[in-house]
C-alpha cells in the first residue's frame, strides 16, 4: 500500500469510522455507504489541503476524485504530479 493511500485510509478510519475499518475496501464509496456526508467531504478536503499542501479547486469536488480511497489516492497523485 502506498504511503498516500495509507494516510488517506488512516484519516477516514480515525475521523469517520471511529477506528473500525470492518468492510472498508479501497473502492468503498464514501457517500453511497454513508461513511462521509457533505460536511465530511469538507473535512476530507481540509485534511488533503493541510496534509499534502495542495488546493482542492471547486471543480475538483466530484465523486470521481473524492468518493473512495482509490479515487482520492489517484486524485492526489495527479495533483502532486507523482
Amino acid at each position: 500500500m502506498s504511503e498516500l493511500k495509507h494516510k488517506i485510509r488512516a484519516f477516514i478510519i480515525e475521523n469517520f469510522l471511529f477506528g473500525n475499518d470492518d468492510g472498508l475496501s479501497d473502492d468503498s464509496s464514501f457517500l453511497e455507504e454513508g461513511i462521509i456526508d457533505s460536511t465530511g467531504v469538507l473535512e476530507l478536503v481540509s485534511f488533503l489541503e493541510e496534509e499534502f499542501g495542495i488546493t482542492v479547486d471547486d471543480e475538483d469536488l466530484i465523486p470521481e476524485n473524492l468518493d473512495s480511497i482509490n479515487n482520492v489516492t489517484a486524485y492526489l497523485e495527479r495533483k502532486l504530479g507523482s
